[in-house]
């Protein structure tokens, strides 16, 4: 046997060992009977997430912690917006870059500084200018601490990734626990007609590819910022 192929599958057969027994999935009702009804298998062999939306969002902050997002939980819209006031003072912004979204709207309300619209058509060179990002999501998963956007839930396919940083306003109600129910989320909601762009971030952008040094906001923002409001 060819001696690269040998060790292929003696690393194979290693993680096969290693891999733990599957076990009983559990989460929201609704995601759980359809997933169920169309045979996601898979499910069993993932990491097993917790039923409650509090087990969920602590395990969202423990892994984005882990990711480098910095992940805030804020009571309202009021608050939220005060923490992207925060944001913006210490970081000096001078123009953001948002969509048409209720929640990105009135995550806004009273910014003082310029906003480029991506929705209205806009100039590559602005979208890239502005210091912020700020969109919505569709959902964000508690198992990978990743956040699922499309082409219409981030304002198109450049306003989640030309700017430095990227902000995310999202609601309690958008967490799901595992990738299955982020797909179902999809399904329920586009059915036939999916998004063209759909993606998911998980941290901000960054890079070991020379000489396995890791460098963020190579490839993308260079900071993630999540809002989760109640």
């Amino acid at each position: 046997m060819n001696p690269g192929r040998a060790i292929i599958l003696s690393r194979i057969r290693e993680a096969l060992r290693n891999n733990p027994a599957p076990h009983p999935h559990t989460s929201h009702s609704q995601v759980e009977a359809s997933a169920e009804h169309n045979g996601h298998a898979q499910r069993e062999w993932l990491p097993k997430v917790g039923s409650t939306l509090p087990e969920q969002v602590d395990l969202f902050a423990s892994i984005s912690e882990g990711l480098k997002t910095e992940f805030h939980r804020l009571p309202t819209i009021s608050a939220a917006r005060q923490m992207l006031a925060k944001l913006a003072a210490e970081s000096g912004w001078k123009k953001i870059a948002s969509h048409s979204h209720h929640d990105t709207d009135a995550l806004l309300e009273g910014i003082g500084l310029p906003i480029v619209r991506t929705e209205k058509g806009y100039v590559v060179d602005d979208l890239e200018s502005c210091d912020a990002g700020v969109t919505g999501c569709e959902v964000l998963v508690a198992q990978t601490g990743g956040v699922m956007v499309t082409v219409e839930s981030a304002g198109g396919r450049a306003l989640s990734v030309l700017p430095p940083h990227h902000v995310v306003i999202a609601r309690t109600s958008q967490m799901v626990p595992d990738l299955t129910a982020a797909f179902e989320h999809v399904k329920r909601r586009y059915g036939k007609l999916f998004p063209s762009f759909m993606s998911f971030i998980t941290g901000p952008s960054r890079t070991g590819d020379i000489e396995r040094i890791l460098v963020l906001g190579a490839h993308g923002p260079k900071r993630l910022t999540v809002l989760l409001v109640d």
